[in-house]
């Protein structure tokens, strides 16, 4: 079985539900997609890394990849491990971005190998309206970072690619809401 129809199955099977919920972007939706449910899986983990990992061999090299917390620290670390098993990748570093910097420690924003003037890509599980993506894009850039790369492993189609496009990236996903049994 192919790898990409691989994860589709797992994602339908366990991280798929039809019902009416409010999404953390505010929308509602008749359908939830938690990925956490696939991403907390061997196997689930193991093929997001290399469907991500493969998606970024194609396009602008990057030095790191990251996200937001809490949904993208799985994403990274998926990412990272299938980095550690491809000599062209091994030097790929990963970040996470806080919702706000803490109060304690060194009082950081940005946690992980991050530095200003890296050229990275930010990664997700689910996309919606690409708000939490957004915001830490923001942080990136104040941080001295540059984004040249947006992926996810779905998009819902529901307005994160139109989000990107407008500050001239494009949105890079495994699926789309078309390959969801919606």
């Amino acid at each position: 079985m192919k790898k990409k129809q691989e994860l589709l199955e797992l994602v339908v099977r366990h991280s798929f539900e039809r019902r009416r919920v409010t999404l953390s972007s505010g929308k509602e939706s008749d359908f939830y997609l938690d990925l956490r449910t696939t991403l907390m899986r061997p196997r689930g983990i193991e093929l997001v890394g290399e469907l991500l990992l493969k998606r970024l061999r194609k396009g602008a090299r990057v030095e790191a990849v990251g996200g937001m917390v809490v949904a993208a620290v799985p994403v990274v670390a998926a990412v990272l491990s299938a980095a550690a098993r491809d000599a062209a990748w091994r030097d790929l570093l990963g970040f996470f971005v806080r919702k706000e910097a803490k109060a304690h420690g060194l009082g950081k924003r940005i946690e992980g190998a991050f530095a200003s003037g890296q050229t990275v890509a930010l990664v997700e599980d689910t996309m919606t309206t690409g708000g939490s993506t957004l915001e830490a894009l923001a942080a990136v850039e104040e941080a001295g970072g540059k984004v040249v790369r947006v992926l996810c492993v779905v998009d819902r189609g529901e307005g994160a690619a139109e989000a990107f496009a407008a500050r001239g990236l494009t949105l890079e996903s495994i699926f789309t809401r078309d390959d969801l049994p919606v």
